[in-house]
């Protein structure tokens, strides 16, 4: 891997093998491509194609029912939680203090599907995390398929932190007793088809940066795509090679690290000319830890720390308060 790469390359399947050489060979590549951007694209990840496939078809055909159908299992009135999110329903720009349009893009947002009877897991902070998952009608096999995926990007995700552990200089199983309640999600997105220009400022998803550890993501490879803001590069489409996995880091993961690591700015923009554009999915697996996690203690940055709720949930409410509740 070449630490000049914009968006680096890592085969990170020497460190699911297990290997002490190859762990500590694949950490080094991800300590400079967290150090430098933040943002990396992952190969050997093991995650199976056909999975990845099955759980894209299963989001297009989700978001090809009409709306009427969608509304049958729309989110709750604040926005907050499961379900599904109608187009413009938020501005990803306004959590960072910018005033735009709202997004062009539907989601449809799932949390972990195996939730235990135990308080930590009810109560007005783990409805964040932790909400009842609402299901569409008519679908069969779309809830396996979303819980088989989820089930197995959360394990994914759980050994990236053992990964980011060892490229911190830190044991491997540093994260465990912080990530064992995980407040992983997952949200497939839908950037619809532009027929007419869109507002002055308004994307298909604003600059902003993500509020978790990491986000593991797979999109389609279509104009009006993935950009970040790299350092030295400017605004950048992210072109992955087939079979890989866009990472990047989030706030929690920046605020840990006391800025040593970057939670990078991106944003989804607009196809060049709205006539004939190609609609978007994307599958994106928000990695987070445990709610109460206190986002701080590597590298001296104890004081001041939150706890990831802390942090998320300020963002959730900018995110949506600049957008009037759809009808």
């Amino acid at each position: 891997m070449s630490t000049s790469d914009p968006v680096p390359v890592v085969d990170i399947s020497p460190f699911l093998d297990g290997s002490p050489d190859g762990k500590q060979a694949v950490a080094r590549g991800i300590a400079a491509a967290c150090e430098e951007s933040g943002f990396f694209c992952i190969t050997g990840h093991g995650v199976d194609e056909a999975l990845i496939a099955r759980t894209r078809q299963a989001a297009e055909h989700f978001f090809d029912q009409p709306v009427e159908q969608k509304r049958k299992i729309l989110r709750a009135e604040d926005r907050i939680g499961c379900g599904y999110y109608p187009v413009a329903d938020r501005s990803l720009a306004h959590t960072l203090g910018a005033k735009t349009p709202p997004d062009l893009q539907e989601a449809w947002v799932m949390a972990p599907p195996d939730t235990p009877d135990d308080p930590y897991y009810h109560g007005e902070t783990a409805r964040y995390f932790f909400g009842t998952n609402h299901w569409p009608e008519g679908m069969p096999g779309f809830r396996e398929t979303m819980s088989e995926y989820f089930r197995t990007l959360a394990g994914l995700g759980k050994r990236m932190m053992g990964l980011f552990a060892l490229a911190l200089e830190l044991e491997e199983d540093y994260f465990a007793d912080k990530i064992d309640r995980a407040a992983g999600g997952l949200r497939l997105l839908h950037y619809p088809p532009q027929s007419v220009a869109a507002e002055p400022g308004q994307l298909r998803a604003g600059a902003h940066t993500d509020y978790g550890t990491m986000t593991i993501l797979r999109g389609d490879d279509v104009p009006g795509t993935l950009q970040i803001k790299h350092p030295s590069a400017g605004w950048i489409d992210i072109r992955p090679p087939a079979n890989a996995y866009v990472c990047n880091l989030g706030d929690a993961m920046a605020r840990w690290t006391g800025g040593r690591w970057a939670s990078t700015l991106h944003r989804v923009g607009n196809p060049p000319s709205p006539g004939g554009s190609k609609g978007r999915i994307s599958l994106v697996f928000f990695n987070q830890p445990n709610y109460d996690a206190v986002l701080g203690g590597i590298v001296g940055t104890s004081d001041g720390a939150v706890t990831l709720a802390e942090h998320y949930i300020e963002k959730i409410h900018r995110a949506v308060s600049a957008v009037p509740p759809a009808a």
